[in-house]
């Protein structure tokens, strides 16, 4: 038995606060493997512009190769629909049923965690690792609601850099993007429009 996370995002694009959670979790003890999964149609987002799906899975491949414990996954590009965490987390229980799955989620996320689609299956069928984020306020009581309605909660002690995907991409900032990545926007134009 295996204890896999699970982080998916729209990744538009992989930016520093993503790039610090990727690494705590990765060096958390009890985790085995991180799969890094970018969304194919994000279920909460709708965004000004929307990178290739093909540059937002180059941006999270590049990213893998800093941490052994993290991978590619590809899953959501498998099915249509939108990109369901609940929907998720029950496919890759049946692709992999004797481990045991854990949600990287931001305090942003976990506030609003208890709207999501299917939200009391996903509370049942994965636990949770949760960030704080610089600027984040109450995020000891989203964790305390959220176990009140008995989801399973890591609660990470770091506080991640809280990154605007919107206004990166309007103005690209090199010290809020991992080098590589940054390099791969630039060479290939993305956020040129």
């Amino acid at each position: 038995m295996a204890n896999i996370a699970v982080f998916g995002g729209t990744f538009n694009p992989f930016h520093i606060g993503h790039y610090q959670m990727l690494e705590c979790v990765c060096g958390l003890d009890i985790i085995d493997r991180v799969l890094l999964m970018p969304d194919k149609i994000p279920p909460h987002k709708t965004c000004d512009f929307l990178a290739d799906n093909a540059d937002r899975i180059k941006m999270c491949e590049l990213v893998c190769k800093d941490f052994y414990k993290a991978e590619l996954c590809l899953i959501e590009f498998e099915r249509e629909g939108k990109s369901y965490s609940a929907d998720t987390i029950k496919l890759l229980k049946t692709k992999y049923p004797s481990d045991k799955f854990y949600m990287v989620i931001g305090g942003d996320m976990l506030a609003t965690l208890d709207t999501w689609y299917k939200w009391q299956e996903l509370i049942i069928d994965t636990a949770f690792i949760a960030f704080d984020r610089d600027g984040m306020d109450n995020f000891e009581h989203h964790i305390k609601r959220m176990q009140h309605l008995g989801a399973e909660i890591i609660a990470v002690d770091k506080k991640i850099i809280s990154v605007s995907s919107t206004q990166l991409r309007e103005n690209l900032n090199k010290n809020l993007l991992p080098e590589k990545v940054y390099n791969y926007i630039i060479k290939k134009g993305i956020y040129n429009e």
